[in-house]
């Protein structure tokens, strides 16, 4: 009975250790870019999002990095179950929710005057869109599938010579284009100007030496990347959204519950106007001596060209067609009396 009862223990405390050991097991590692690594506002939204979460049955581990190409890589090679990046890295795992990410395809110029509010609409309600049932066909490829969406910021054109105030101006520059991100490098090209390769780790440091004329980039990089050595008394930064960049989470669905990602992408649709607080504090930190503004027919030229070179790099296959499409119909219904809407460009892509 002794020897039967000392089993019974011996088997209980097995039992116990290969529970521990399958819900060790069960945890699923999320690598985290944030620019500041695990400071970051990022890093703390990804922390809330990993508690938030135990309730479906994901039990989230975090890892920040710096670098996000060495983030996506890691999940790409299976060291993570997800991964948070912006949209440049994810988007070779779902290029629908990638095309978010496009040139001046959540740009909103009313009467000649840019619009950043309705911009920023047009990209909540693609991240509504994209959290209802109904998108999710369009949110996984293969075992990738993308967990939640949430706004980075807009990218603004940022110059170290005020002179660049036109689009005629940018020709012959020199501009940072992420080697990654190949549509950067055609639209560069497109204007006439001179793309120079760089990547997330070194594009502010080229723009501060004065190895290029200008970047684009998001006002939450203005102080840790320290812009104002780049811009210096002569820079600005245009108040023109180039495009508005998002963060993106995707996830190897095989290592959550089913079910899973939906979730995930309603948790994050939630914490949209918690990003954009975030944003406009960043915006806010810029000294107001260091905007610049464009006149109407600088803004209509600005949209014009962006639109056009698009159209372009999504012929040519570098944007997602179909990703597109939903944009557009999105941001015809937030400004429904741009001329761009009576066309059928981008609409009739399938």
């Amino acid at each position: 009975m002794k020897l039967v009862k000392k089993m019974g223990k011996t088997s209980l405390a097995v039992l116990v250790a290969m529970g521990a050991t399958t819900s060790a097991q069960a945890a699923q590692k999320v690598c985290v870019y944030d620019l500041l690594g695990t400071a970051g506002d990022l890093f703390n939204m990804a922390k809330d999002y990993a508690v938030a979460m135990q309730k479906y049955g994901a039990s989230i581990e975090l890892k920040g990095y710096t670098d996000e190409r060495v983030a996506s890589e890691d999940f790409r090679t299976g060291q993570c179950d997800g991964v948070i990046a912006t949209a440049f890295r994810t988007r070779q795992f779902n290029a629908v929710a990638g095309s978010i990410d496009t040139l001046g395809a959540t740009t909103i110029v009313k009467d000649g005057k840019i619009d950043i509010a309705a911009s920023y609409d047009v990209v909540r309600k693609i991240i509504q869109t994209y959290a209802s049932p109904a998108a999710s066909k369009y949110m996984i490829d293969g075992n990738y599938e993308i967990g939640g969406i949430t706004p980075l910021g807009a990218a603004y054109p940022i110059m170290n010579d005020r002179k660049i105030n036109t689009v005629e101006a940018l020709a012959g520059k020199r501009i940072a284009s992420f080697d990654y991100d190949k549509a950067q490098a055609v639209m560069i090209q497109r204007i006439g100007a001179q793309p120079v390769s760089a990547d997330i780790t070194n594009f502010s440091t080229k723009f501060n030496n004065g190895s290029v004329d200008m970047i684009a980039a998001p006002t939450m990089a203005y102080k840790p990347l320290e812009l104002y050595k780049g811009i210096g008394k002569t820079g600005g930064i245009t108040r023109f959204p180039i495009m508005i960049l998002t963060y993106q989470v995707v996830l190897n669905k095989t290592k959550f519950p089913d079910g899973f990602g939906e979730k995930s992408r309603e948790y994050w649709s939630s914490q949209f106007d918690r990003a954009l607080q975030l944003i406009k504090q960043a915006d806010a930190s810029i000294p107001p001596a260091t905007w610049m503004e464009l006149s109407s027919e600088n803004s209509y030229k600005y949209t014009l060209m962006l639109r056009e070179s698009r159209i372009d790099i999504a012929q040519k296959g570098l944007y997602d067609k179909v990703g597109l499409r939903i944009i557009k119909k999105i941001r015809c219904n937030v400004n429904p009396a741009d001329p761009e809407c009576s066309t059928k460009s981008e609409v009739e892509w399938k």
